[in-house]
Parts: structure tokens; C-alpha cells; sequence
């Protein structure tokens, strides 16, 4: 019994620790198989409006414990996948779904990554062919050389 009294208090904390309370597993309370599915579904199609980037699934806010626990509660009411994404886009917008549908609310988000490429490719080809006309000509005439080798001539002899 002497050897075990020392673990005793690392267990208990163990126990009432909130990772192991928690266990990273999202409570279901779903009377019909299929709807654990949908859940998931959705858990993995709708973004925490929160977090950078994460979806309900794997956001560990607030807000987004309150968006799966209002998820829940719309699949056991009945609603369709439809529904439920309908919501949650007039509750908080666009940002909420991870594909955004193509509407003239969304143009810069489907077509802005490919005109800032074109961009890109626009100024790398105008200061590449800007510094090969650079090598090609020095930018100092024949008089101004000339000048120089005077000079530099006359700074010798002194």
C-alpha cells in the first residue's frame, strides 16, 4: 500500500483534469443513426467564425461549442441540411461556409488569388526586361567618358 500512496494525488488530478473530462469527443444525443452522420457532415463543412481557419469539428471556442450545440438541436427538430446552412449564413454571413458559393458577394474570393498571380507575372516580366535594356547600355555617352578620362588624366600628373 506505501508504494501506491504517492500516485494517489497524480491520479486525482488526472481524473478531474479537463482533458480527460472532455476527452476531445463532441457529446451526440441523436435518436436516428443517419443524423450522427449529417452532424458530422456539417461539423466539417461549416467554419468557427472565431478561430483562423478551423472547422466546427476541430474548433475547441466558445462560439463554436454553441454552433455544433445549435447544429444539434436543428438535426433532432427536423431541419434539412439546407435549412440549417441557410441559418447559419443569415446569422453570420458568408464566412461561416468553407466553399462560398460564386455570387457577385464572393467575385474577389473565387477570382482575386488569380489576378494577383497575373499581376505578379506582369511586374516580373516588365523589371526583368527592364534590367536586360539596363546591361545592354551603360547610360553614359561618349562625351561625358571622355570628360571622365580628362580628368582623371590630369589628377595623375599632379
Amino acid at each position: 500500500m506505501k508504494a501506491w500512496w504517492p500516485l494517489i494525488p497524480l491520479l486525482a488530478l488526472l481524473a478531474f483534469s479537463p482533458v480527460a473530462s472532455a476527452g476531445g469527443v463532441d457529446p451526440t444525443d441523436f435518436d436516428e443513426p443517419g443524423l450522427e452522420e449529417r452532424y458530422r457532415a456539417l461539423l466539417h463543412e461549416l467554419r468557427c467564425t472565431v478561430c483562423q481557419n478551423q472547422s466546427l469539428a476541430d474548433s475547441d471556442a466558445g462560439l463554436a461549442r454553441d454552433l455544433r450545440r445549435e447544429l444539434r438541436t436543428q438535426l433532432n427538430a427536423g431541419s434539412s441540411d439546407d435549412q440549417i446552412i441557410d441559418y447559419m449564413v443569415s446569422r453570420y454571413g458568408q464566412f461561416v461556409l468553407y466553399r462560398p458559393p460564386f455570387s457577385p458577394a464572393t467575385y474577389l474570393l473565387w477570382i482575386g488569388p488569380f489576378v494577383l498571380l497575373g499581376l505578379g507575372f506582369v511586374v516580373l516580366y516588365l523589371t526583368s526586361r527592364g534590367s536586360r535594356q539596363g546591361a545592354r547600355t551603360t547610360g553614359v555617352d561618349s562625351a561625358a567618358r571622355e570628360r571622365a578620362r580628362r580628368l582623371l588624366g590630369e589628377g595623375k600628373d599632379v
